[in-house]
């Protein structure tokens, strides 16, 4: 970067960060490291002659092409290529006068400041004392590491260490672009006067405005930045929305640090079709770990039922989100995460969150090199307005211990678990779970590149449920009271990679067949929490249990096969797998028509990944019928474009012709898509949608003719190096209580390095 002169003043003006004002100020109080500076690139040309001061206050290095020393007046004077060096701080000019007696040093032409932490100090001249502190400085431009600039006309540090700079502006865009051709700045902070005050740490603005592409447009008093890039307490810039259900919304949050470690911020939210809303966030950074905690409130009407009908007087109605992550010792750790909302539309009705539910946990683990302990805790909060929350389970305690055994058996690990788990209803079935089991795995490698793997797992189960009858799908009740199983399966897994050249890659064909026995399982006698989502896919076609959990596990004697095959060439890689499965017995009692694995000859599935360099992603997953060879699942997602211009598309299509009556397992049809296009350097327009496809033929349930969209939006904005605005248009289709479906309109704006979102 080349050093400021009075004619590119203005241009500097327009664009520097806010946090690192203060950063760069401290290199006028004298605050550096010679070692930092040294991590800047400080030139260190071999001097002609190179004189080191008496060491009165500190030693001061000179380094110069040419060096003067007149004796009478013990004045030094150095020129050409000087560099001083003082400890903790160094200095660059065209030539440095030093009088000795009064103490003052002067440098001149083309200075150049570095201070300890990389900011650097770029002007005409400086003054500066023995104790290498500055004084008088004139068209000077502060660096800052983080990316900022700080340019002023003048300034003067002061016998208390305060500096003060006049005509200043800051801003954290560059005021130059790719080609080394100036140009203005997005955004710029002008002000009248700029005040360091080295005893708090802080840079203050005095008649401060923030200008945006060259036009003044809002004062912005009591602007103040710290000096080590931290944040400062203050307000936030306001959002502005329109939605259907509030009406026109202006919010404002008020941001204030308590601490280093600690900060608070509160926030109002005003609109014309709603009663107000208050929220708070509060932040907290310790030794163990950290947390956070989030609150909105208000007083409006909720909904009265089901139905969506509100009521007619107000209630308190509001959202509590905490979590936090806490490192005891090498070892143990406790995570968790509460979420609660006072009813299941709050968080529609204001925009907060799209979910519907809520999950709180709580995580206590410890991990070492051969073990693992987990003692945890799961609730969730149902938003779903035609779900009972009575029937939806808390899980308290879940416990989980494995530890592997460090010395070989059999030339195999051996790992050992033991689990448990506790589940209740307000309203249905209550469950218990513990079992134990150990599995042994041996791998081995053959001289002609086979990798073979041998499994054996024993396991026991006790289980214990009442209230049986009030979950709906029966194969999941389990008989009611004490029941136990035995568990035992022993496994062949051989995969046979095969390498060679082909279409001017590299292509890698793995033929893989895997054998898995178990005697029969008392599987229908226990409770099914945790294993119902069953369906065979590429990703579970080889698991030795194709259930998701642990309540329900395949019996009996299977065959799988199938291949995996990837092909490599410069800048593009394809790789698929295909499989298959055979029962040689036939139960139907736990794997029910439409899952792909309910006959003895499974359905086919599988994967296949295209990716062409940074413009192209293509992921395509599937499950043929074995007889007719339909679709059962069709699913893929697609990426098209660079980071500025893309399309992203997103399909998913479960024609598995369940009966009715099988939760967890119904049909579905969605597609999403979200496009970007950049134009006109700076700006792009951007859309997204979320569309169900289903029918009636799929879900009698349904009222779709088979096209509904969900939730689409459209937008334009501007993004370059330093700033980012934008209006977002989005509209919503169903109705939920008193989140309505309709239109909503949202402002943005952020600047960089300024705090503002």
């Amino acid at each position: 970067m080349r050093p400021p002169n009075a004619s590119a003043l203005p241009a500097l003006l327009r664009r520097m960060p806010a946090p690192g004002v203060a950063l760069a100020l401290a290199a006028l109080c004298g605050v550096a490291t010679p070692a930092l500076a040294q991590q800047q690139g400080v030139p260190t040309p071999v001097p002609d002659q190179t004189i080191a001061a008496v060491e009165e206050p500190r030693q001061i290095d000179f380094e110069s092409d040419a060096l003067d020393y007149d004796s009478e007046s013990d004045v030094v004077t150095a020129r050409g290529n000087v560099i001083l060096r003082s400890e903790d701080q160094s200095v660059r000019a065209d030539e440095v006068r030093w009088d000795r007696k009064s103490g003052v040093i002067l440098a001149s032409g083309n200075v150049r400041l570095v201070d300890a932490d990389g900011n650097q100090l770029y002007s005409s001249s400086v003054e500066l004392t023995d104790k290498f502190e500055t004084g008088a400085m004139e068209d000077l431009l502060l660096a800052l590491r983080e990316g900022g600039r700080l340019a002023a006309e003048s300034g003067e540090r002061g016998d208390d260490g305060t500096i003060i700079l006049n005509r200043a502006a800051y801003s954290a865009c560059a005021v130059s672009d790719p080609d080394g051709c100036d140009k203005k700045p997005s955004w710029r902070i002008t002000a009248e006067r700029v005040v360091y005050s080295p005893e708090d740490r802080r840079v203050r603005f005095r008649g401060a405005y923030l200008e945006l592409f060259g036009k003044r447009l809002l004062p912005m008093p009591g602007l103040s930045i710290r000096t080590d890039g931290g944040a400062v307490s203050g307000f936030l810039i306001p959002d502005i929305r329109i939605s259907e259900s509030n009406g026109l919304e202006l919010t404002g949050q008020y941001y204030h640090r308590l601490s280093d470690n600690k900060d608070l911020t509160l926030g109002a939210y005003v609109y014309t079709s709603a009663p107000p809303m208050v929220s708070g966030q509060y932040r907290q950074l310790g030794d163990k770990g950290a947390f956070q905690i989030t609150g909105y409130g208000t007083y409006s009407r909720r909904i009265s039922d089901f139905t969506g009908v509100p009521t007619s007087e107000q209630d308190f109605r509001g959202y509590l989100f905490a979590n936090g992550k806490f490192q005891f010792d090498e070892n143990w750790s406790l995570t968790s995460s509460i979420r609660v909302a006072s009813d299941r539309t709050f968080l529609r009705r204001y925009d907060i969150s799209r979910d519907d539910r809520l999950r709180s946990i709580v995580e206590l683990e410890r991990i070492d090199r051969n073990s693992y302990l987990q003692i945890a805790g799961y609730a969730t909060q149902t938003l779903r307005l035609n779900q009972p929350q009575g029937q939806v389970p808390i899980a308290l305690p879940v416990i989980d211990y494995r530890r592997r055994l460090a010395d070989p058996v059999l030339g195999g690990t051996i790992e050992l678990q033991a689990n448990s788990l506790a589940i209740v209803r307000d309203v249905g079935q209550d469950t218990q779970r513990a079992f134990a089991g150990a599995r042994w795995d041996l791998r081995k490698v053959t001289p002609l590149g086979q990798v073979v793997q041998f499994t054996a797992l024993a396991r026991g189960d006790v289980y214990h449920s009442d209230e049986n009858g009030l979950t709906a799908t029966a194969i999941y009740r389990g008989n009611p009271g004490w029941q136990g199983r035995a568990i035992g399966l022993i496994a062949a897994d051989m995969q046979w990679p095969l390498a060679g050249e082909a279409f001017g890659g590299t292509q890698v064909f793995t033929p893989r067949v895997q054998i898995v026995a178990t005697p029969p399982i008392r599987n229908l006698a226990v409770p099914n929490e945790d294993a119902r989502a069953i369906d065979l896919e590429d990703s579970n076609l080889f698991a030795l249990n194709r259930f998701p959990g642990y309540d329900r596990v395949e019996d009996g004697a299977r065959i799988t096969y199938g291949f995996d095959w990837e092909l490599t060439r410069p800048g593009l890689r394809v790789k698929t797998t295909l499989g298959q499965s055979y029962r040689l017995d036939k139960d139907r009692d736990i794997l029910v028509d439409g899952t792909g694995l309910s006959e003895r000859v499974s359905d086919f599935v599988g994967r296949t990944e295209v990716r062409y360099k940074d413009f192209l992603s293509l992921t395509h997953r599937y499950r043929l019928d074995k007889d007719s060879f339909a679709l059962r699942r069709n699913e893929f997602d697609a990426t098209i474009g660079s980071r500025r211009t893309y399309l992203e598309v997103g399909y998913l299509r479960l024609d598995r012709d369940i009966a009715q009556g099988i939760e967890d397992l119904q049909d579905r049809e969605e597609v999403r898509v979200a496009t970007r296009v950049a134009f006109a350097r700076y700006w792009s327009l951007f859309g997204a949608g979320v569309f169900n496809l289903t029918d009636r033929n799929e879900d009698p349930t349904l009222t779709s003719d088979g096209f509904q969209p969900i939730r689409t939006r459209l937008g334009v904005a501007y993004q370059d190096d330093c700033l980012e605005f934008g209006l977002t248009w989005r509209r919503d289709y169903v109705d939920q209580g008193d989140a309505q479906r309709g239109d909503t309109f949202q402002i943005y704006f952020s600047l960089r390095n300024l705090g503002f979102r």
